[in-house]
């Protein structure tokens, strides 16, 4: 099971004097289970690349295949968007229902599963991003916090157990706590068997997660792999792809100069780094 992107490219307003090429020629592989980070400055296309991935948006050359169905055919594309649950960036402003509930079983209602099982997808999909069902089930959506109301979002799509969950800039506008335990949930979400693909400018928190990323600029892939890889050639070769480097890098790579001791490099996980640093300090 996987999502294939092959030598994509994408033109809005085609043949019109405000023709704009968003994706040029963009090719990457999706597999079963991964944290898959879509990362690059604004405009360079990443959310039109998400697009692609729900058949949102169809490429005007090159082809989009989810688990073997290629979004190009037009009466195959309901399926596909069953498959690759999309979450929009502050997606609460889509918010229509009149509670917690409603909102987050109305796809599930809306293709026809009963009652019963309404419910069950409904508890489980706010167990999944940590709201307390019993005691905002009632609640209007629009009366929680920022954090509550991204969790409420994403547990409207899971909901409808997609194989694959595409974030659009899921941590924008929360405050720390909110992001690190956003970020937690997904990671439970990932455990459980959803592949989680994320569209972000800030790799922050989000790149100790992540498997596999690609950056984009201008629309083309210019760096593909691992974010240890991505990053380790980014600090040596002394370029940035118009992203910036995680905290901890800048940090990990400030006490090496200052200090002249030798810490392990990338690391992305902030706690690691501390135990990295306090063991150098030791010796």
């Amino acid at each position: 099971m996987s999502i294939e992107v092959k030598s994509v490219s994408y033109v809005y307003m085609e043949g019109t004097p405000f023709e704009s090429k968003a994706l040029d020629n963009v090719s990457l592989s999706i597999q079963e289970g991964d944290f898959f980070l879509i990362v690059g400055s604004t405009g360079s296309g990443k959310s039109t690349l998400l697009q692609l991935l729900n058949a949102l948006l169809i490429p005007t050359s090159g082809k989009v295949v989810v688990d073997g169905i290629d979004t190009g055919i037009k009466d195959s594309r309901h399926e596909v968007r069953k498959k690759v649950g999309m979450v929009f960036q502050y997606p609460e402003d889509q918010f229509f229902e009149d509670s917690v509930y409603n909102e987050i079983a109305f796809g599930p209602k809306n293709v026809g599963v009963e009652p019963e099982n309404v419910k069950r997808l409904v508890k489980w999909s706010c167990e999944m991003v940590g709201i307390e069902y019993d005691n905002l089930r009632d609640v209007y959506p629009f009366d929680l916090s920022g954090g509550e109301r991204r969790k409420v979002a994403i547990a409207s799509i899971l909901a409808m157990k997609p194989s694959y969950l595409a974030l659009d800039e899921p941590l924008a506008g929360l405050d720390p706590v909110s992001r690190r335990e956003l970020l937690a949930r997904l990671r439970d979400i990932r455990e459980s068997g959803t592949t989680v693909i994320i569209v972000t400018h800030d790799v922050g928190e989000v790149v100790a997660e992540a498997n596999k990323m690609i950056v984009l600029d201008r629309g083309r892939v210019v760096a593909q792999g691992s974010p240890q890889d991505i990053f380790a050639r980014l600090y040596y070769d002394g370029g940035n792809l118009g992203i910036d480097f995680p905290v901890t890098l800048k940090i990990a790579d400030a006490v090496r100069k200052r200090c002249g001791v030798d810490i392990p490099f990338p690391i992305f996980d902030l706690h690691r780094l501390a135990l990295e640093i306090a063991g150098v300090l030791n010796k």
